[in-house]
């Protein structure tokens, strides 16, 4: 497809992989689940959310947090920025609000 000769663009994971044990959340719920007597066939459809790159485990409050201040040192350096820019911009001007 690409034409590049690179290859697929990006290669779908073996489904089998994804296991809902050793991931807490999920297990909980499979607990919760069987407590009142019934079973999730496709809860292992839920563990890529959980699997961190490195194959490592996540908690969704880890991912929540992360998710949330994805990018927020890049805000930080651009109002620095705009910051700067309009104390050099604004330097001859002794405007004190009045307009």
């Amino acid at each position: 497809m690409g034409g590049n000769g690179h290859g697929a663009p990006h290669e779908v994971p073996d489904w089998r992989i994804y296991k809902a044990e050793g991931v807490p959340e999920l297990e909980r719920l499979q607990k919760r689940l069987g407590a009142v007597g019934l079973r999730d066939p496709w809860i292992r459809n839920e563990a890529w959310r959980f699997t961190e790159a490195n194959g490592g485990t996540t908690s969704m409050a880890r991912t929540a947090v992360r998710m949330t201040f994805r990018g927020f040192g890049l805000a930080v350096a651009a109002l620095a920025i705009t910051i700067a820019y309009d104390k050099i911009a604004n330097k001859g001007s002794h405007s004190h609000g009045h307009h």
